[in-house]
C-alpha cells in the first residue's frame, strides 16, 4: 500500500474533525476525496502529509510511520494546498529553483516541469503578476518537481479557465499512471473524469468508499450521489 490509515482521529477543541478513519490506497490509484465544507477533507490531507499531530491512530506512507518518520515522509509527498501559499515577490523560475534546491534536485528538472505544467510563457514573470490560474500552475509545479511517490492535490484546478482545466486534468491522469494521487475538489465532473475511486466524508467520518463505476451504476451522476449521501 502507498497509504494506509488505521483508526485515525483528530480533534479541534470539543469537535472531532476526523473520527475512526480506516483506509488503504494503492499505488496507481487516483482517489477523489469528497464531502461538504467542514467534512474533514483538508484535515485528512494535512494528516497524511505529517503536518498535523494526531489524536489517535496511525498513518503509514510506503510502510513508514508518518509521525515517527516525518522528515522522510515529506520527501515522498507532493502537496498542493487549497490556499496555494507562494512567495509572490519571487519570479516563477527563481521560486522553482528555490524549491528544487530544497529537495536537492538537478536544476535541469526545472525547465522540464515548467513545460509540463504549461508555465513557459510566464516563467520570467514575478508570481505576483500572474493570474490566479497561472499561480495554480506554479503550485502544481512545486508539488511535482521532485518526482514524489504520492501527490495530494486540494482543489488543483481552482481558478483555471476551461482549456487550462482540460490540460491540468490530462497531466493529473498521466501522473496517476505511476503515482498515487489523492484529489479533493467540489467539481463533480472532475472526479468523474479523473478518479477510479471516490471516498465520501461527512462530519469527519467516511460514509462511502466505492469505485466510480459503483456510484455511476446506482445514480444518474456523482452530484446526485453526493446530495443523497450528505443532505
Amino acid at each position: 500500500m502507498s497509504v494506509k490509515i488505521q483508526n485515525l482521529k483528530k480533534r479541534y477543541k470539543d469537535q472531532w474533525a476526523l473520527e475512526d478513519i480506516n483506509l488503504d490506497i494503492k499505488k496507481g490509484e487516483i482517489v477523489g476525496l469528497l464531502g461538504p465544507n467542514g467534512a474533514g477533507k483538508t484535515t485528512m490531507m494535512r494528516a497524511i502529509t505529517g503536518s498535523l499531530s494526531l489524536d489517535g491512530g496511525k498513518i503509514w506512507i510506503q510502510g513508514l510511520d508518518n509521525q515517527e518518520e516525518a522528515f522522510k515522509i515529506k520527501s515522498l509527498i507532493g502537496y498542493l494546498p487549497e490556499n496555494n501559499p507562494l512567495y509572490t515577490d519571487m519570479y516563477v523560475k527563481e521560486y522553482l529553483t528555490f524549491v528544487a534546491n530544497i529537495h536537492r534536485i538537478d536544476i535541469k528538472e526545472i525547465e522540464k516541469v515548467i513545460e509540463k505544467v504549461g508555465l513557459s510563457p510566464e516563467k520570467r514573470k514575478k508570481i505576483s503578476q500572474l493570474s490566479k490560474g497561472y499561480k495554480q500552475r506554479v503550485g502544481l509545479a512545486q508539488a511535482i518537481i521532485f518526482n514524489p511517490e504520492i501527490l495530494i492535490l486540494d482543489e488543483p484546478t481552482n481558478g483555471l479557465d476551461p482549456n487550462q482545466i482540460i490540460e491540468i486534468r490530462q497531466l493529473i491522469q498521466e501522473l496517476g499512471k505511476e503515482k498515487t494521487v489523492i484529489l479533493s475538489t467540489h467539481i463533480m465532473q472532475e472526479v468523474e473524469a479523473l478518479c477510479s475511486r471516490v471516498i465520501l466524508l461527512n462530519h469527519g467520518k467516511i460514509i462511502q468508499d466505492k469505485s466510480i463505476e459503483e456510484f455511476q451504476g446506482k445514480f444518474t451522476n456523482l452530484e446526485e450521489a453526493f446530495f443523497e449521501y450528505t443532505r
